[in-house]
């Protein structure tokens, strides 16, 4: 696309991945890593390469490329620098350079500029965590009587005493006794959206502001939302990852495209690595299948040990307050019962897809399939995406939130890769703000309202026209 462009911290080392200027507290940053070529800028090339079946992927993972979220026909695309194509020519693949940029290098300290309110931005209007936090706050007072701001956790560098965030979330309906209780007994059903645990990956967290902005605003002027907001709690966490999103934030109008935490507890990342765990490869379920490398330099690190992370710990705490284990059984086909109420999607960046469990194994079916399968193929109705497992339309992976929430608790669970499906320009995980309005919240307000309106009953939708 002309302009911005999909980029990332390349590794020319091992790293693998399937997928306002706010920087770090100065305590984090005195001691983030300092790589051995962090100053100055880099070359980042975006590569098509073409595969002939579903072991090519495998392949690229295990060699060490970072494969994106993104797929055409059986395309594939690899990020990396200008000697990435030597290696993949070597494996057999014949990529083509599609996208080159210049981008800052990780972790390269930036002045401070960040105000701290709700209009903290950076590259050219995406919010900050110091935004998006003082945006919970700044909703909860204006509508007391529609949201509640819940802390549950903390980040890796603050459970470490370096700096680092809070982790939080808030509560959306028309406040009745009880309503917004931490408690999985609850009145109303449940539906949960979650973003950005992916730092990178922009538009999700963009997403996630508009989706609390329209449920407090339009109360009372659209009659969908009115009766949503009466009938159903509406939990959001906008930044999963905030550690990670502030080094994404220092880069300014260059992001640094920093898709994991900064857990540096391995040691520092030569080259162009990035540090830190992926958070969606560290949940304890399936932990340590397809998708996933033991590489701590990897893109798609998995951790030294399933929920080694905090922020995945606190999630998955809030996550069993909100909602009962419904699911009894332990085995992959042991479904939720139908009468089981609940749903959660997870925000990511930029496959034009929907996915759901088992996002570990495509060969394998969840008890719940053809309830998933209808309510998927909705929402891919509704946006204009591809639906499926991970493995039937991308690739797997193994050790995500969507697949821990239906394995421990029975959850109907998703994952909406937001994408450009339509050509407009739009695509990317940093693509120009402009786009936030004028092309994805239109396309993903629909897909949201849809799927919330669904919590009551999930698995009692068996068509695709339900």
């Amino acid at each position: 696309m002309p302009g911005k462009t999909l980029v990332t911290t390349a590794a020319a080392a091992v790293v693998v991945a399937l997928t306002a200027l706010s920087p770090l507290t100065p305590s984090a940053l005195a001691h983030a890593p300092r790589h051995p070529h962090a100053s100055g800028e880099r070359t980042v090339v975006v590569y098509r390469v073409p595969t002939h079946d579903r072991g090519d992927a495998r392949k690229l993972i295990s060699a060490g490329f970072d494969l994106i979220e993104r797929r055409q026909g059986n395309d594939l695309f690899v990020m990396g620098d200008p000697a990435t194509a030597n290696g993949l020519r070597r494996l057999g693949f014949a990529p083509t350079a599609v996208e080159t940029t210049q981008q800052p290098a990780a972790h390269e300290p930036r002045p401070t500029r960040s105000q701290g309110g709700v209009d903290d931005t950076y590259d050219g209007g995406y919010h900050t965590v110091d935004a998006h936090y003082a945006h919970l706050d700044q909703v909860a007072a204006q509508h007391p009587d529609m949201a509640k701001v819940v802390t549950y956790g903390k980040s890796w560098l603050k459970e470490k005493g370096r700096g680092g965030r809070d982790l939080k979330a808030i509560c959306l309906t028309k406040m009745k006794e009880g309503d917004c209780a931490l408690d999985p007994k609850s009145a109303k059903p449940r539906f949960f959206l979650m973003s950005q645990i992916h730092a990178r990956e922009l538009t999700t967290g963009e997403t996630s502001w508009r989706w609390i902005d329209t449920l407090t605003k339009d109360y009372g002027k659209d009659p969908k939302i009115t009766a949503l907001m009466d009938s159903t709690e509406m939990w959001v966490v906008p930044i999963t990852n905030p550690d990670g999103v502030d080094i994404v934030a220092q880069g300014g109008d260059h992001p640094v495209l920093q898709r994991k935490n900064a857990d540096d507890a391995q040691g520092e990342c030569g080259g162009d690595g990035q540090i830190g765990v992926d958070l969606n490869r560290n949940a304890g379920t399936h932990w340590g299948g397809e998708g996933t490398s033991t590489e701590p330099c990897s893109e798609i690190y998995l951790g030294p040990g399933a929920d080694s992370e905090p922020e995945n710990t606190a999630l998955e705490g809030l996550f069993r307050k909100l909602y009962p284990a419904v699911r009894t059984g332990t085995g992959d086909t042991d479904p939720a019962p139908a009468t089981a109420k609940g749903m959660m999607i997870s925000l990511h960046s930029d496959a034009s897809m929907v996915l759901f469990p088992w996002e570990s194994d495509h060969t394998i079916h969840t008890g719940n399939d053809a309830a998933l399968r209808a309510l998927g193929g909705q929402l891919g109705k509704i946006t204009g995406y591809k639906s499926g497992q991970a493995g039937e339309i991308l690739y797997d992976a193994s050790g995500g939130s969507d697949d821990w929430t239906y394995d421990k608790l029975g959850l109907a669970s998703f994952t909406i890769e937001i994408g450009d499906s339509d050509g407009r320009g739009c695509d990317g995980f940093t693509p120009e703000y402009s786009c936030q309005d004028s092309y994805f919240w239109p396309k993903m307000k629909p897909a949201l309202l849809y799927a919330a309106q669904q919590a009551a009953a999930p698995y009692k939708t068996t068509s695709q026209g339900h």
